[in-house]
C-alpha cells in the first residue's frame, strides 16, 4: 500500500516530543530548569490537524511541563508523559476513542517509538532518526526533528486526504 492511501486513513495522529517536535537537545538552566524549542511552523500545523477534524496526541518518553505547556499551547488534549511503552499506551488510545490501527500516523525518531510504530497504519520519522527507525518507518520527511518535519508530516497527510487547500484557505486572502 502506498503512503497516500496510508495518510488518507488516518483519523490520530500522534508525535513524540524529543527528536520529533523538538531537535533533540535537551538545555537546562543553572536551576536545573529544563527547556526546548518547538519550531512554530510545526505548532501551526498542528492546529490545521485539529481544525481539520483529526485527533492529536502526544506520547512522550520523559516528563516535563514545557510539553505540557506546548500541548495547551496547541489544544492538544491526548498528553502522555514518562511512557515507558508508546504500543501500550497507543492502544489504550485507540480503544478510547474507537479506531483501528491502520487510522493511527505516530511520528517517532528512536527505538522507544518503534512498538507504536510498528503498528500503526502510517508511521514516520523525521530526516534526524536513528537508522533502524528510518528503516521501519513508511515515510521519513525531507526537515529533521525542530525543524519542520512535524509540518512536513501533517501537510502531507492533510493533502492525501484532501484537507489541505481547506485548512490553508482561511490563510490565503485574496488582493
Amino acid at each position: 500500500m502506498d503512503n497516500t492511501t496510508r495518510a488518507a486513513r488516518i483519523k490520530l495522529v500522534a508525535f513524540d516530543i524529543d527528536g520529533v517536535m523538538t531537535d533533540g537537545g535537551l538545555h537546562y538552566t543553572d536551576d536545573g530548569h529544563e527547556l526546548k524549542t518547538f519550531n512554530v511552523q510545526d505548532g501551526l500545523g498542528v492546529v490545521l490537524l485539529r481544525r481539520a477534524g483529526l485527533e492529536v496526541a502526544i506520547i512522550t518518553g520523559r516528563t516535563s511541563n514545557v510539553v505540557s505547556c506546548r500541548a495547551r499551547d496547541l489544544g492538544v488534549e491526548h498528553v502522555f508523559h514518562g511512557v515507558g511503552d508508546k504500543g501500550s499506551v497507543s492502544a489504550d488510545l485507540l480503544q478510547k476513542l474507537g479506531l483501528q490501527w491502520d487510522e493511527l500516523a505516530f511520528m517517532g525518531d528512536d527505538l522507544i517509538d518503534l512498538p507504536a510504530m510498528s503498528r500503526c497504519g502510517l508511521a514516520i520519522a523525521p530526516a534526524n532518526a536513528r537508522p533502524i527507525v528510518k528503516e521501519r518507518a513508511h515515510m521519513v520527511t525531507e526537515a529533521g526533528g525542530g525543524k519542520g518535519a512535524v509540518r512536513e508530516a501533517i501537510e502531507f497527510i492533510l493533502a492525501a486526504q484532501g484537507k489541505l487547500d481547506a485548512a490553508f484557505a482561511p490563510y490565503l486572502v485574496a488582493q
